[in-house]
């Protein structure tokens, strides 16, 4: 299952808070040089790389005279205003020493919302990387406030993979990989060297270790960063930052943390967008049916297939698309909105006005 990166293929690296900070939350020099150390070597080795860092508000806050890290969304603000420069001084300096100049990009996951974005995005990165230049993307914590969530950066690094036509992911965090439990709690943990996406052990995982067994995002966003990176047709190597050529070791395809394998066909930027970057905002169930036709035929999601409607949503939001079992098989988006939807469902398609759900806006996640 593991292979390595194609030659010459860019490469993402992310590293999470947890990965770079002290015991006082503060942002560790040391840790920065380390990272700093293994995306060098990656450029070294032919592979042009982009790091996706969390960090400013670490980097911040003692910065202003704080003890510990804020809770309060204006002085995160504040902090991550302050600590990003910071931040990035402390990485060119460091890349510097290896003899790499970096530029910063600050993206949104909504990039991939507006045709325009994505394709300014795309081209900046791929200038950088052709000036030898290494991309340093990190959210815009200052102004994007639901942005600030722990753990979103796991997903942003997912969506600059996709804009680098990256040929890996390499998440770099606390501790070796996914483990089967959480291996501070359970002595039966075992590390998961490599799975499909779709492997089931990933959701009992997801749903039993909860948050910050896998550093401060928690093994879900990771989880869901590789799932994405996996509908671009992304591997991606979950590994802990301490391990020594630890980017090195995955890029090559050696045993290294926990490699998890993507799909051979990838999205389209657009449903990629749908698929990941829009927030569900009701959820509906189907027949089997209906499932058969959307799942096997590629077909557009119908009314009469339709058997549930839940939450309020109007037309033009993304909802999730449940089988009879409530096991999800697709999300998309509705040209309905709920009391329209609910009042057709199990009707014939001329009967509400044509598809609940376009095969366009139609993402298939089973």
């Amino acid at each position: 299952m593991r292979r390595p990166v194609a030659a010459g293929s860019p490469v993402v690296v992310k590293i999470g808070s947890s990965s770079l900070t002290r015991s006082d939350g503060g942002l560790s020099d040391a840790a920065v040089a380390r990272v700093v150390g293994h995306v060098a070597a990656l450029a070294q080795r032919g592979h042009p790389p982009v790091l996706v860092t969390s960090g400013s508000i670490a980097a911040g806050f003692p910065l202003l005279g704080m003890e510990k890290r804020p809770t309060e969304i204006a002085q995160l603000q504040a902090a991550a205003s302050v600590g990003q420069t910071r931040l990035m001084e402390q990485y060119a300096s460091s890349f510097s020493d290896h003899g790499f100049t970096v530029g910063q990009v600050l993206l949104t996951k909504d990039v991939l919302g507006n045709r325009a974005q994505y394709l300014n995005a795309r081209a900046a990165l791929d200038q950088m990387l052709s000036f030898g230049v290494i991309p340093i993307v990190n959210e815009n914590d200052t102004v994007v406030v639901d942005e600030l969530k722990l753990g979103d950066n796991d997903q942003l690094a997912a969506l600059t993979a996709h804009l680098a036509r990256a040929g890996m992911l390499v998440i770099l965090t606390d501790t070796d990989g996914i483990y089967t439990d959480d291996p501070r709690f359970s002595e039966n943990a075992e590390l998961l060297s490599a799975v499909e996406h779709t492997d089931e052990v990933l959701d009992r995982v997801r749903r039993a270790t909860g948050r910050g067994a896998l550093g401060s995002g928690g093994v879900a966003t990771k989880i869901a960063a590789a799932r994405m990176a996996a509908f671009s047709g992304i591997p991606t190597v979950i590994a802990g930052a301490d391990t020594p050529d630890v980017v090195a070791l995955a890029v090559s395809g050696e045993d290294v943390g926990t490699w998890i394998d993507p799909r051979t066909e990838s999205l389209s930027a657009r449903k990629l967008w749908i698929a990941f970057g829009l927030a569900a905002i009701g959820w509906i169930s189907i027949d089997e049916g209906a499932v058969s036709a959307i799942r096997d035929d590629g077909r557009s999601l119908l009314a009469v297939g339709v058997t549930r409607v839940a939450g309020e949503f109007s037309r033009g939001d993304a909802i999730e698309v449940f089988d009879g079992a409530r096991t999800l098989v697709a999300k998309g988006i509705s040209r309905f909105d709920s009391s329209e939807l609910a009042s057709g469902a199990g009707s014939h398609s001329s009967a509400i006005g044509g598809e609940v759900i376009h095969r366009d806006d139609l993402v298939v996640l089973t």
